[in-house]
């Protein structure tokens, strides 16, 4: 099957027809789809299929236990109406890529596998790339079934539900010692190619980042009835951080989005009891993100006192810097440079990936597709066609030097 073919045939699974965006979470209805239609790629190219114990997709082109295996893919969930590039354009490139070598008539030296990371936007339960940490041992059982949606439904009982033992799930050390490297190409999350007017970049590292939840807690009360002097509501110390935690990122070169609230009880006539928000926050460094996440925190609470409201803050999960392996990375520009004389550019990113996660346990490496917008998790995010090919051959350039040498 060509990318297009591939492209279009993914397209419409999970697509909300009320705003144009996916809704692709994990163990629902539109995962299984996504699921089954990764499932019959690998089988029509004949590869070994398979589901590890935390969900991930596997498929295989040679031998998994010979090991040094390279190792290509992305995820296929999303965000709340996200867009379409987003973890997806890494799926069908990995198979396009393959694809791309059986036509070259290439050697494999190495095991090559294609994977479907489970979770990794972590839109349904709160965390993200929990596939992910589960195989590298960043989030425990113990942690993982405790995990609850926004309905009281448990991540064991979805993924009971789905089809998978829940109680299999935990690190898989004994897989990441077969791989020798993992290669994922991604959509850009910005326009830095864009301005730059290159097809694909590699990317250098990943900012740390992170996520806060902030309980403000009032008193429920009457909107009728209740004397502005006697209320204790706790949406305005929430809206007064919501412009904080924006004044601290501007100040700082970083970013912070309160992009998440849920309110109780959430009557139109009702002064609210508790308004809990959740903070996004990433900068280049530690002590960037540590010092805008302190001034949010600062001014909440201060916030918080002149209205009569309590404050709770929880850090729900957090990623340091994630410096992508040099030599891979060294490797990955060698090879796409190789018989040109352009450099590729290397770029950063704010935004937290698979690759990431493993990082620690394997090396890893990353490519970005052009985005011309610039915009992420929304449905405009876009990348053209002719793009999406050039990062196809260059993923397909990249794992030639890697698996057939």
């Amino acid at each position: 099957m060509t990318f297009h073919s591939m492209w279009a045939e993914l397209l419409p699974i999970g697509r909300s027809s009320a705003s144009g965006g996916y809704r692709r979470y994990a163990w629902t209805a539109a995962d299984t789809d996504c699921r089954a239609w990764f499932e019959a790629q690998a089988r029509t190219r004949g590869l070994a299929y398979e589901v590890d114990r935390n969900g991930n997709q596997w498929a295989w082109l040679g031998d998994p236990s010979a090991g040094d295996a390279v190792v290509t893919g992305s995820h296929l969930d999303s965000v709340p109406d996200g867009g379409a590039f987003d973890g997806p354009l890494g799926v069908v490139s990995a198979f396009a890529a393959l694809d791309e070598l059986r036509a070259r008539r290439v050697t494999f030296t190495k095991p090559l596998a294609v994977v479907n990371f489970g979770d990794e936007e972590g839109a349904r339960f709160g965390l993200a790339c929990v596939g992910s940490r589960l195989t590298a041992g960043h989030l425990t059982a113990e942690q993982a079934h405790k995990l609850t949606d926004g309905d009281g439904i448990t991540l064991p009982r979805a993924m009971a539900a789905a089809g998978h033992d829940p109680d299999a799930i935990g690190p898989d050390p004994e897989r990441l010692a077969r791989i020798g490297a993992f290669v994922e190409l991604h959509v850009e999350q910005g326009r830095a190619l864009d301005l730059s007017g290159d097809q694909v970049g590699i990317a250098s590292a990943i900012w740390p980042h992170g996520r806060w939840r902030f309980d403000f807690r009032g008193e429920a009360n009457h909107a009728g009835t209740t004397r502005l002097a006697d209320r204790h509501d706790p949406m305005l110390p929430y809206a007064e951080t919501v412009l904080a935690a924006r004044a601290e990122a501007r100040l700082a070169g970083a970013v912070a989005t309160f992009g998440k609230i849920s309110v109780e009880p959430n009557g139109v006539n009702a002064i609210p009891s508790l308004v809990r928000g959740w903070l996004d926050s990433r900068a280049a460094d530690q002590a960037t993100l540590d010092t805008v996440v302190g001034g949010v925190e600062k001014a909440a609470r201060q916030h918080a006192a002149a209205h009569g409201v309590d404050l709770d803050v929880v850090r729900e999960s957090f990623t340091p810097v994630v410096e992508f392996d040099h030599a891979l990375r060294d490797e990955l520009a060698r090879v796409l440079g190789k018989d040109t004389d352009l450099k590729v550019p290397v770029l950063g990113t704010g935004a937290g990936h698979d690759a990431g996660i493993l990082s620690g346990s394997i090396p890893t490496a990353m490519l970005f597709v052009r985005n011309p917008t610039g915009v992420s998790h929304s449905p405009a995010e876009f990348a053209a066609e002719d793009d999406c090919v050039a990062g196809v051959r260059a993923l397909a350039d990249v794992l030639e030097g890697l698996a057939c040498t």
